[in-house]
């Protein structure tokens, strides 16, 4: 229990108090005569006094050191005592104490200025690390965002980090530091510590976070009943729930739909050893499971479609007795409500669907004819190399005695589903499983059974539906399918083949998101040799979805990640290697085929059978310790190296040499080896490999390893986020004068107003902008909501009423292909020319701003669904390439002529361009004299073109015949009704004597249009009106009575306007605009 510290007098403590422990700044006293038993202060334990107190040693104490004066050290502890009494009458959430949590909202609100849909998940106190002083303050954690604030000793900290910028997330500890949070934001640490609930905030931390990259990376998608359905409603409950779900399929191997439902302490009667284990049990919608927690390592599933019965025999005991079909019963004993568990199982029993699911006759055909797909119900090695019973080989009888051994495990602890799993299940998958049980134990210890029984008939109405169609995928499954294991006679036969294409084109029809990736071929084929082809299915969605997640797409992310973990492995385990080695990235670069194909393309098929024997009974595990037992055996060799290509070598001679001395497999069906017939090379057996990979390093822990692989992943995906960052800047860096700082922070500002775009929706459809299959160029693109907020922001003037004509008219030039969609070298040369440029450039973007025609399409995204797997024309890529590379640069005489109607819109655009301008009035002024200036040269023109004897007599308007335009007219009358009615700006300095043409001196053929553009420098909302939807240009658009301007001409007569000149030749602040704009991206998404 926290009290607020007093300053103590030590002349009249000695009198009342006994001191019990003292520091160089705390004491620790009990009033004399009382606590000398168990009592203490105000209520509290003993106990809970000295946890307390240990808590002010190892957190505090060592950090006062730091600072220089005593007010300093005693303003500090205060203050972080202040803040742990807060957070210590607080539950930190909104489902205990809703008042004082809301109270928390408002102040997350008011500090940090986010948009209020932003949610709150929880806050806690805690002390921020600037250089070597602390500042004490709040942490708030909310979905999208990592904040803290501090106000102390007259400084103000204020932090706002997106989770997906953070690269690094963990708990770390030094001399200063006990124990802190570190966490990583583009390449700078920020330390957390003096957490009074520290792991849970790192585990709070690590969970949205990792929600971050689930939805902004992966785009995954999550039902309504999901509770991280909708990012607007996230509580620290619902990441407790999804954790705990994910952790329980995870470790029973179940499908995805099925969720933790109760769980209950209890002892299980394990009958082969005649003993109650401790342990839990786990109740899903479909699913009984139990775990042990005595290190037995035993667990089992339950399938609740197999229960028939539930009794409770002895009330005493507080047990329940489950029977199975098939005469077997399992009973549990202490189980503390076990009266609602035998409920809960029988209402369960009938709700969960028994899957009547097709199992084949070993007397059928080896063929199920379906309505249009023939699928093999053989696995290929049955087929290829049927086993033979009178065979006395002694390999042969080495796999009979295999098979004996697990028909006794079979007798003892069950088969099928409802087997205990124990180490001696461990020690007989270490020693090697017989070929006739490798599909079924496959099966089994991936949780592929039980997605194969939940969904009966599916692989067959998938074949269906995909058979026939064309992709991107299938083309290259087909280009893949004769380089699958092809030394094997099952793939040298259309039997194999046709097995094959049709696994791997079903999962691509399942899956579009991976579709077929590299590897997945050689999987498959190994599969499909000990597997039947719907099993072999089920077990590759086992191995892409749930035990490999993110191995099998473009960027391998999932086999990056656990090359990451490796390196760590490496670091703990093999310390020689890693002092010899400084730099371990060797090892990732040689290690990736060992993790994508299990080892499977560097050791005979023989040998790597094996390993995927232990891969689907201990997951990824089992091949880190193949790895690391890999290196160990190879240490002496490994350290004599002397660059990479010499350990390499040494790697291939090794994989070459390993053997299984005990495969039944004809030499026809094995692999031979380069050394096959090498006395000289020492033979290495894979079992023996396999043993000594579990003997060493057995220790490793799955969970464990699943922690890495959190803590890794986020690390793994900036630093491919930061590889196509520095190949976008590279190419862009050539063709803009922004400097490589200034391109950095643009950069993440248009990648973060892609994200900013989707913080706050359920599933928005801008998450489908960012594509990393795409070009480094086209990974992060805009639409143009996206695209009007970020340039708004940007753009070097305040154009007022027209920033959004004027966004959306940039957003139509720049994007140059019309998909509706502007990537950042498109953006980034359009903000090149308004901020760098000269005069005439910037007066050319405006210019062929007013030239786009309107389209009722604006902003609609026009890209292919597929855009990112469709097929690539390299001829169209190339000759896109040559024609870039031979691009002129634009001349002014290129550009089309520009028509009444945008040559109002281009006026008033430079007027809102003006506003607010410290020369204003001058800009004005100078405008209206350019416009009356090019009305009068048109209509001098004009009437030279009517005296000219060559012209062929018209009809023209009669306002053509009118006298010459005088530039001193006022406006017309309808002009001001209309200015009155669309602009709240101040009227214009302009003077009535400088004022242009009237409306029906300018526009003769009609009389609704707004008369001019100087009549009203802020009259209209937009300054690009209504324009004809052919092409300006074009001589058919020109009516008779109108008249138009080529750039040359305007461009002429503004560079005798000095004013205009100086305003458009001024250099811009860039960094002031970067830095508005970091300050007010997310205010603007409000």
């Amino acid at each position: 229990m926290w009290l607020k510290p007093e300053e103590v007098l030590l002349k009249n403590a000695l009198k009342l108090w006994v001191t019990e422990k003292s520091n160089d700044y705390f004491v620790l006293q009990r009033r004399r005569g009382y606590g000398e038993d168990s009592g203490g202060l105000t209520g509290a334990s003993l106990e809970e006094i000295s946890q307390h107190w240990d808590w002010l040693q190892q957190n505090i104490t060592r950090t006062l050191s730091v600072f220089d004066s005593g007010e300093d050290i005693t303003s500090f502890v205060q203050g972080k005592i202040r803040g742990l009494i807060a957070e210590e009458g607080t539950s930190a959430s909104d489902e205990e104490d809703p008042e004082r949590f809301r109270e928390a909202v408002l102040r997350f609100e008011r500090l940090f200025g986010l948009p209020q849909r932003e949610k709150l998940v929880t806050y806690f106190s805690c002390s921020y690390w600037r250089g070597r002083v602390p500042n004490q303050g709040w942490i708030y954690l909310s979905t999208n965002f990592l904040c803290f604030y501090s106000y102390m000793l007259g400084n103000e900290v204020k932090l706002v980090y997106p989770w997906d910028e953070v690269s690094r997330l963990e708990r770390t500890s030094s001399v200063l530091l006990a124990e802190s949070i570190r966490v990583c934001v583009r390449g700078e640490d920020h330390f957390f510590s003096m957490l009074l609930r520290l792991q849970q905030t790192y585990v709070i931390m690590q969970q949205l976070a990792d929600y971050a990259i689930v939805r902004f990376f992966d785009k995954e998608t999550f039902n309504a009943e999901h509770p991280l359905a909708n990012p607007l409603h996230i509580t620290q409950r619902a990441l407790e729930i999804h954790a705990r779900n994910q952790s329980f399929r995870a470790f029973f191997r179940l499908p995805q739909e099925e969720n933790l439902c109760e769980v209950y302490e209890s002892f299980l009667w394990v009958p082969f050893c005649h003993v109650n284990t401790l342990g839990k049990i786990c109740v899903s919608e479909n699913y009984l499971c139990f775990a042990s927690q005595d290190g037995s390592q035993c667990h089992l599933i339950i399938p609740l479609w197999e229960v028939f019965s539930v009794e409770l025999p002895d009330h005493n005991s507080r047990a329940l007795t489950v029977c199975l079909r098939g005469k077997r019963a399992l009973r549990f004993s202490e189980v503390r409500d076990f009266e609602r568990l035998a409920s809960t199982i029988r209402r369960k029993c009938g709700t969960a669907g028994s899957p009547q699911h097709f199992i084949s006759n070993p007397d059928e055909e080896g063929v199920m004819v379906g309505q249009s797909q023939a699928v093999s119900t053989e696995a290929l090695m049955n087929v290829f190399h049927p086993h033979d019973a009178e065979n006395l080989d002694p390999k042969m009888l080495k796999e009979r005695m295999k098979e004996q051994s697990w028909q006794i495990h079979f007798a003892e602890y069950g088969r099928g589903t409802g087997m205990f799993c124990t180490k001696k299940t461990r020690d007989l998958i270490v020693r090697g499983v017989p070929e006739t049980l490798r599909g079924e134990l496959w099966m089994l210890f991936s949780g592929a059974v039980h997605d194969m029984a939940s969904h009966p008939g599916y692989y067959g109405r998938l074949l269906e539906e995909c058979m026939g169609s064309s992709s991107l995928a299938c083309d290259e499954i087909e280009r893949d399918l004769h380089r699958s294991l092809p030394e094997h006679p099952a793939f040298q036969s259309d039997t194999g083949i046709s097995a094959l294409r049709r696994v791997l084109t079903a999962y691509a029809h399942r899956n579009p998101k991976i579709g077929y990736c590299q590897a997945m071929n050689i999987l498959t084929s190994v599969l499909l040799l000990y597997a039947k082809e719907e099993e072999a299915f089920w077990l590759l969605v086992a191995v892409c979805e749930r035990m490999l997640p993110d191995y099998f797409n473009r960027r391998i992310i999932g086999a990056l990640v656990d090359q990451a973990v490796f390196e760590e492995l490496i670091r703990e385990h093999l310390t020689q290697l890693t002092e010899h080695m400084t730099d371990l990235s060797f090892f990732s670069s040689v290690s990736l085929s060992w993790f994508l194909t299990l080892f499977i393309s560097v050791l005979p098929i023989e040998s790597a059978v094996n390993v995927v024997d232990c891969f689907f009974y201990d997951g990824i595990k089992a091949i880190l310790q193949l790895g690391l037992a890999v290196l160990d055996y190879n240490m002496d060799n490994l350290l004599c190296c002397h660059d990479d290509a010499e350990a390499v070598t040494v790697l291939n001679r090794f994989f070459d040499s390993v053997t299984n001395k005990d495969s039944p497999l004809p030499v026809t069906v094995q692999h031979a080896s380069a050394t096959a017939n090498d006395k000289s090379i020492q033979k290495v057996d894979i079992s023996n490999l396999i043993k000594e990979a579990y003997e060493k390093y057995g220790d490793i822990r799955t969970e464990e390893v699943e922690k890495m692989r959190k803590r890794n992943k986020l690390y793994v995906i900036q630093t491919l986020e930061d590889t196509t960052k520095q190949n976008v800047l590279r190419v862009v860096a050539q063709d803009v004068k922004f400097s490589a700082a200034q391109l950095d922070e643009l950069y993440m500002l248009f990648k973060r107003q892609h994200f900013v775009s989707c913080y706050w929706s359920v599933c928005s459809p801008a998450l489908q902008n960012h594509d990393p299959s795409l070009p480094y160029l086209d990974q992060y693109q805009l639409d143009q909501s996206q695209f009007s907020s970020l340039f708004n922001l940007l753009q070097p003037w305040t154009t007022h009423t027209h920033a959004r004509s004027l966004a959306r008219s940039a957003f139509r030039l720049l994007d140059k292909n019309g998909d509706g969609l502007v990537n950042f070298k498109e953006f980034i040369c359009g903000l090149d020319i308004l901020n760098n440029r000269s005069f005439t450039e910037k007066l050319k973007f405006l210019f062929k701003l007013h030239l786009q025609p309107d389209s009722a399409e604006d902003g609609v995204i026009r890209k292919c669904p597929e855009r990112g797997h469709a097929k690539v024309d390299l001829q169209e890529y190339l000759k896109q390439w040559q024609e870039d590379l031979q691009r002129r640069e634009e001349n002014i005489k290129d550009l089309p002529r520009i028509n009444q109607v945008q040559f109002i819109g281009l006026t008033k655009t430079l007027y809102g361009v003006f506003h607010g301008d410290e020369e204003e009035e001058s800009l004005y002024r100078a405008v209206a004299r350019v416009t009356s200036l090019l009305l009068r040269m048109e209509e001098v023109g004009r009437k030279l073109q009517e005296s000219s004897p060559q012209k062929m007599p018209q009809n023209t308007p009669t306002s053509t015949a009118q006298p010459e335009t005088s530039p001193t007219l006022p406006t017309s009358p309808e002009t001001e009704t209309l200015t009155e009615g669309e602009g709240n700006q101040p009227d214009s300095p302009v003077s009535q004597q400088e004022t242009a043409p009237s409306h029906s001196d300018i526009t003769p053929t009609s009389t609704s249009r707004p008369s001019t553009p100087t009549s009203s420098p802020t009259g209209t909302s937009s300054p690009v009106l209504d324009t004809p939807t052919d092409t300006p240009s074009s001589p058919s658009t020109l009516r008779d009575g109108d008249w138009s301007f080529s750039f040359e001409q305007i461009l002429a007569s503004l560079l005798n306007e000095p004013s205009v000149v100086r305003f458009f030749e001024r250099a811009i602040d860039t960094d002031s605009l970067i830095a508005h704009a970091r300050k007010n991206q997310l205010k603007d998404a409000h």
